[in-house]
C-alpha cells in the first residue's frame, strides 16, 4: 500500500515496508492461544473483527451466532487503496439492522447506506476450549465460500 507521492508518510522509498490490510487476529487466555479471527475486506477488516470479538467477548455470543450478527462499517478515513477516496460521515449497514436504528444514527448525522442483509465481512474464527477439550469454529455464510468442519 505504499503511495507515490512523496509527501506522504507512506511514500515509496528504499528501506522502507509496505502497510497492509491484514489483519489476522490471535486472543490469548492466561497467556494462552485462545481464539483466532479474521476476515478479507481491506480497510473494513478491522471493523468486521472488532464487531466479531466484542459479540463474542463482551455479549456472550457463541462463534456462529457473532458471525451471522448484521454489521456495519465507515468509509470515513481515506482508502488504502488507489485512488484513496474517503465519505466522511459515512455508515454503510447491512439491512438487518432495524429501520429504526438507521433513522437514528441519521438523525445523529450520519449518511446512512444500507447495502445486502449479508454484504459484510466473511469472518472465520476457531477456539480451543481447554475445560471441554474441543475446538470450536465458525465460518460467516456471507460470500459463501468458507466452511467450519472438525471431526
Amino acid at each position: 500500500m505504499f503511495s507515490l507521492d512523496p509527501a506522504h508518510p507512506n511514500a515509496l522509498a528504499p528501506g522502507k515496508r509496505p502497510r497492509t490490510t491484514l489483519t489476522p487476529s490471535l486472543v490469548l487466555r492466561g497467556g494462552e492461544p485462545h481464539m483466532v479471527f479474521g476476515t478479507p475486506g481491506g480497510d473494513q477488516q478491522d471493523q468486521w473483527t472488532l464487531q466479531f470479538f466484542l459479540n463474542v467477548v463482551v455479549f456472550g455470543m457463541e462463534l456462529q451466532v457473532a458471525a451471522d450478527a448484521a454489521t456495519f462499517h465507515t468509509d470515513h478515513f481515506p482508502s488504502s487503496f488507489y485512488p484513496r477516496e474517503a465519505s466522511p460521515g459515512s455508515l454503510i449497514v447491512e439491512g438487518r439492522i432495524p429501520q429504526s436504528t438507521r433513522a437514528a444514527l441519521e438523525a445523529l448525522g450520519h449518511r446512512v447506506e444500507t447495502v445486502d442483509n449479508w454484504a459484510n465481512g466473511q469472518v472465520c474464527a476457531a477456539r480451543f476450549d481447554r475445560a471441554q477439550g474441543r475446538i470450536e469454529a465458525c465460518a460467516s455464510p456471507r460470500g459463501q465460500n468458507a466452511y467450519a468442519m472438525g471431526y
